[in-house]
């Protein structure tokens, strides 16, 4: 059977960085080829070449046998070829129509023809079994639904090849179920499709076929998936062994670090409160819309509160505001490391540094540059960010480096006292995960409050202490590391079970 899509020989330079060297593979008509491999290893490159985005410094793509060039994002549109890349592209004050119909909106003299545009997109999104207001604007979505806007753009184009890069990271469990039910269709309907995940179980349950990156190169290939095993592919993929991800290291907590009273916020159904002690990794788990993140804003200061009261070590905050508790030792790692995480066009060096550059001044007024690169250097090195130089452009890195970078700016705030992590494995490979959580249980040995939100439940209760569930808006129940089980989780997490002990 001769492939739809084939990577011939693929090579692919930056300066100081080979991301891709001498890669070759098929995907067939009908199958789901998956990617993996760790942060940096290739894989998002190679579907930017695929993309149109990067053109390949050797090698050559191909569509049914025929060579393409796909000098820009619309000849690869033009080809068949849909890419949904990790990091959305939308447009925010566009609505759900226009940005699934960016580039085709049905005209007449010139005039978009709104009503059909609007009862077509209502009519397909019914079809692939998504519910949304096609007239409501991308910018007041959660990241959740602009996922699926952009996996609907694919679909409503219908391409031959869709390429999923970490498509499930913002996903609930029953909005990934109706992408599943989609994969499964296209393949039924003979697309070729490839899939990159770090959630190993989606690998295994979609894809037909396999190729593992390490360091912009392909060191294994499995034909058939239910000939390879977990402990194989993770072995492929870091080069070593990496034993328990989550290696839990139990600590005995300290004083009250952080107290937060009745907060009350715009998207929170009931006031919320709870406490974290110094030396404690505090784990949030809800689904989708359950106000886990919404409150962590509340709490930083990143959105105004209506109510409440925070302490931090026994004295009240008197105001809540980003500012204010940086100074009190708060800092915050948002999931949406693209809007909310990273200065796109500045450095990887400025990016770490820059919450804590006040303490880097010379006279108040020059900023000390040893001492930023020092610092650069030293979390470059301790977290493994995968970068050529520290004053590479931070926009340049892959998805799980710029994580890493964020979490590195964090880290070096000196008088970290309470550090909130959202998501901070979202888009992680497996062997960079086991270094994110060693980085927390040792910032929790040396006293630091964690508050801890993930939407995976096993990296919830694998990390944490002590664990809270909110659903709907509100805390629904709370759990010891020793109670908290998947089906006591869950039984809090869903509305019938809120309020649940």
């Amino acid at each position: 059977m001769s492939a739809v899509l084939e990577f011939r020989g693929i090579g692919k330079n930056f300066p100081g960085v080979r991301a891709l060297s001498d890669v070759s593979l098929a995907v067939h008509a009908g199958t789901v080829h998956g990617l993996m491999g760790e942060n940096g290893a290739g894989k998002s490159t190679l579907l930017k070449i695929l993309g149109g985005v990067y053109q390949p410094d050797a090698g050559q793509v191909l569509l049914d046998g025929r060579p393409q060039r796909l000098q820009h994002a619309r000849a690869a549109i033009d080809a068949g070829i849909s890419i949904i890349h990790q990091e959305l592209q939308y447009v925010p004050e566009l609505s759900v129509m226009e940005n699934l119909m960016l580039g085709h909106l049905p005209q007449r003299l010139g005039f978009v023809r709104a009503r059909q545009l609007q009862d077509g997109v209502r009519e397909q999104l019914q079809k692939i079994g998504v519910d949304l207001d096609p007239l409501a604007k991308l910018k007041h979505l959660s990241i959740a639904q602009r996922q699926m806007v952009e996996i609907c753009k694919a679909l409503l184009r219908n391409a031959k090849v869709i390429a999923f890069d970490e498509p499930t990271s913002s996903l609930s469990h029953r909005e990934a179920d109706v992408l599943f039910a989609l994969v499964a269709s296209l393949r039924s309907q003979g697309k070729a499709m490839i899939y990159i995940s770090h959630r190993m179980d989606e690998i295994f349950q979609l894809c037909d076929a396999c190729t593992i990156f390490r360091d912009g190169r392909k060191v294994g290939e499995h034909v058939r998936m239910q000939e390879l095993s977990r402990e194989t592919l993770i072995g492929e993929m870091v080069g070593r062994e990496v034993g328990d991800i989550f290696n839990y290291r139990s600590r005995a907590p300290g004083q009250e670090r952080l107290r937060v009273t009745g907060i009350v916020g715009r998207k929170l159904s009931a006031p919320a409160s709870f406490a974290v002690r110094s030396g404690e990794i505090l784990g949030f788990f809800g689904l989708v819309g359950s106000g886990r993140s919404e409150l962590m804003r509340l709490v930083y200061g990143a959105d105004r509160s209506q109510g409440g009261q925070l302490e931090i070590d026994g004295r009240a905050l008197p105001t809540c505001t980003i500012p204010e508790s940086i100074r009190r030792g708060i800092m915050f790692c948002p999931e949406d490391r693209k809007e909310q995480g990273i200065l796109g066009c500045r450095s990887v060096s400025e990016n770490i540094n820059v919450s804590c550059r006040r303490n880097h001044r010379r006279w108040r007024v020059f900023v000390d540059d040893r001492v930023e690169s020092r610092i650069a250097d030293d979390f470059i090195g301790r977290l493994r960010i995968k970068t050529p130089h520290r004053n590479q452009a931070i926009r340049l890195l892959s998805g799980g480096n710029q994580q890493k970078t964020i979490l590195a700016r964090c880290l070096a705030e000196t008088g970290l006292k309470v550090l909130i992590v959202d998501e901070p494995t979202r888009g992680i490979d497996v062997g960079a995960k086991n270094e994110i959580y060693a980085v927390l249980y040792e910032l929790a040995e040396r006293g630091v409050a964690i508050v801890m939100i993930s939407s995976e439940l096993p990296e919830v209760i694998g990390v944490s202490d002590r664990l809270i569930v909110m659903c709907q808006g509100r805390i629904s129940g709370e759990l010891t590391r020793a109670e908290a089980t998947e089906a006591k989780v869950l039984h809090l997490a869903l509305p019938s079970g809120a309020g649940a002990g």
